[in-house]
């Protein structure tokens, strides 16, 4: 474990990478833009989203390995498909397609985790507790994250049962309205731990008539990214391994403020691209750029 304060175990990046509200902002303006290989020539690691919808071709799981050979400490998580979570299905045949398809990730020690990410609605009773049991035993080979978003969860009890079945509790950053859970830096795993920060849009965040977009429209603030980065070293120091994913995607803020986070944490500048500077003033408190210089990844 990490006890030495190092950041060596931490690794911090964006939910997603096809957003078309990146191009121009953090993506290049020209048509061609491989998005992966670009977004992982400033971060060391990114939660794949689309997993969520589909699982995806086998082909396509190849080509992200193949994109990702440059960086050696660069991890993918991947979140779960939703029949898992939202529809409680567990079909044996479509669970070991799912876990098949990311084999490639798995044999080249790519794949940081897999991400179970509940709804609000799935609150901590017994038919809810016996789905995380079965989940835990269909993939106990493999790390597992339960993101639980019900405050039902906040007890001694789940935590004894994440544990008992190989799950680290996510610790998330979410509106809190009413039962909500609360930011957690509980250990349930000693071998991995876990952050999302989906932004604090409390107007919009349970309103049915907004968008993705709207509910994920937030921009965390320096104090608010300190808080994280203290409950980060925290929660380092107990675990061998983690990650900290930033989901306010809309408009770039979740890139904004995972290189925040990577400053506060490695103590020291990074190297934003110019155009998410323009976009984002703020950032040049921790550019290492001199005004409007243009940085672009090392990839082929």
């Amino acid at each position: 474990m990490n006890h030495s304060g190092d950041t060596m175990n931490i690794y911090t990046g964006p939910a997603g990478w096809s957003y078309k509200d990146w191009n121009g902002i953090f993506y290049p303006g020209r048509s061609g833009i491989d998005r992966l290989s670009f977004t992982a020539g400033y971060f060391n690691c990114i939660e794949l989203n689309s997993s969520f919808y589909r699982i995806p071709p086998s082909g396509m799981v190849r080509s992200w390995e193949e994109r990702i050979p440059r960086y050696p400490r660069f991890q993918m998580t991947v979140k779960a498909f939703r029949e898992f979570t939202h529809d409680r299905l567990l079909k044996e045949n479509t669970v070991n397609e799912f876990i098949d398809r990311f084999e490639p990730l798995s044999s080249e020690r790519s794949l940081g985790a897999f991400l179970f990410q509940f709804p609000w609605s799935f609150r901590h009773e017994d038919r809810t507790t016996k789905h995380l049991m079965k989940i835990g035993n269909l993939f106990r080979d493999y790390p597992i994250v339960a993101e639980l978003r019900h405050g039902s969860w906040n007890c001694r009890d789940s935590f004894q049962l994440l544990s008992d079945y190989g799950f680290t509790l996510c610790s998330i950053d979410q509106p809190l309205i009413g039962d909500s859970v609360p930011p957690l830096s509980r250990i349930t795993n000693s071998k991995l731990g876990y952050i999302r920060l989906h932004g604090r849009n409390r107007k919009d965040w349970f309103r049915k008539e907004a968008g993705r977009d709207q509910r994920y429209d937030y921009l965390y603030s320096e104090d608010e990214i300190r808080e994280w980065t203290e409950r980060a070293r925290d929660i380092s120091a107990k675990v061998e391994k983690l990650f900290i994913i930033t989901n306010n995607h809309f408009r770039g803020q979740a890139l904004v403020n995972a290189f925040q986070i990577r400053s506060v944490l490695e103590g020291r500048k990074v190297d934003p691209p110019s155009s998410l500077l323009r976009e984002y003033p703020v950032l040049e408190k921790i550019s290492s750029l001199p005004g409007g210089q243009q940085s672009l990844p090392d990839i082929d």
